[in-house]
């Protein structure tokens, strides 16, 4: 492993080294025409496509990934400063090269029985002199690639990466996002739960009102059964609203519980896999368990689906719930309160929410939230 990593390492420094000829060059000429408005822009460009090409060694031989994120003129320092990096490598390439050459000559000499750099028989202490010779030869070289390399990181890390205080601003305007959002899904929440509440019960309790009031009045026992049934009815949407509201479940039993009892009341046939081994906390759970509910109520209601399949699962690092159907397909996060309520929801725990749903199915509503 360590040799394949030495391999590695000792190609990338070698392929930066190359690269750098061209960048050299490049900085080189066009450096007089960055005082030419016209030809400003191009020189830029050019930076960037030399950068994007450093960008993607970096990623393949030093595994240091770094966004597209960045200008041109920060691509442009960052080149003013790699290519003398690269060329340092270069230098360590050379010195290699030079010692691999000695050791194949060292080698003949020590095949033919011939004294080190001489024509007599070598001696023992002379090969053993050589041979410390280039031992500490291959230190050197190997400690100047990893120089190299670590210092390559750090150049390309420095000019690339965005600043703390970039990642500051970024971080603040994310939380103000999300703290709108978190308002604007709040009251879509308030405005479904109201329009449950006025289409579903309100309308059953009117209903049961002129049946027990036709019941008083005729003393018919079909009225009465059918007032009963409507009591019923109207029990069962009053605990639907409720769970939509906040699933008390989640405090008593935890969210595997809630989970199951939520396949449990569903229409349509839902398969529940769930692996987390640590019970996640209250507010990362609720978030979970809407994400799944409301999953399952748009697949119920819009897409005609006849199996709906939950996956909860992760690792130390994050969550990843993952809730498919087998409808019609079509389904956005714009344009309504649902899933669109469902991206405010996960954004606000610095979670990633997505929807892949072509025409025709299937549904695939992902959602992937950090532990903490």
């Amino acid at each position: 492993m360590v040799i394949i990593r030495a391999a590695h390492t000792t190609a990338g420094v070698g392929l930066g080294a190359l690269i750098a000829l061209a960048e050299v060059l490049y900085v080189v000429v066009s450096a007089p025409l960055l005082v030419v408005p016209a030809t400003r822009e191009a020189v830029l460009r050019g930076a960037r496509k030399f950068t994007d090409v450093e960008r993607r060694r970096q990623r393949v031989f030093f595994d240091n990934y770094i966004s597209e994120d960045y200008d041109d003129h920060r691509a442009l320092r960052y080149l003013l400063l790699r290519a003398p990096v690269g060329l340092l490598g270069l230098g360590v390439w050379a010195c290699l090269g030079a010692g691999v050459v000695t050791a194949v000559f060292y080698s003949g000499q020590l095949v033919t029985g011939r004294a080190p750099g001489g024509r007599g028989i070598g001696t023992v202490v002379d090969w053993l002199l050589i041979a410390a010779a280039a031992v500490i030869a291959v230190f050197l070289c190997w400690q100047g690639m990893a120089g190299v390399a670590v210092l390559d990181e750090r150049v390309a890390s420095r000019c690339l990466r965005p600043s703390r205080r970039a990642v500051m601003e970024r971080r603040m305007s994310h939380l103000f996002d999300t703290r709108r959002e978190v308002v604007e899904a709040v009251n879509g929440e308030r405005r479904r739960i109201e329009r449950d509440l006025h289409d579903g019960v309100q309308q059953r309790l009117v209903a049961l009102g002129l049946l027990l009031g036709r019941a008083r009045r005729t003393g018919n026992a079909d009225l009465v059964r059918q007032a009963h049934e409507e009591v019923q009815e109207s029990l069962r949407e009053l605990r639907e609203v409720a769970w939509q509201v906040y699933p008390i479940g989640l405090d008593k039993s935890g969210l595997r519980a809630a989970l199951e009892s939520l396949a449990e009341r569903a229409t349509t046939p839902v398969e529940l896999r769930y692996t987390l081994t640590a019970e996640p906390l209250l507010p990362l759970a609720t978030v979970i368990y809407f994400v799944v509910s409301e999953s399952v109520t748009n697949a119920v209601k819009h897409s005609g689906a006849t199996r709906i399949a939950i996956d909860v699962h992760g690792d130390h690092e994050k969550i990843v719930v993952d809730v498919t159907d087998d409808g019609s397909g079509g389904a956005r996060t714009t344009g309504g309160d649902g899933l669109e309520g469902l991206a405010r929801r996960v954004a606000a725990a610095d979670g990633l929410f997505g929807v892949v749903s072509p025409a025709g199915g299937p549904t695939l509503v992902r959602a992937m939230l950090p532990w903490r």
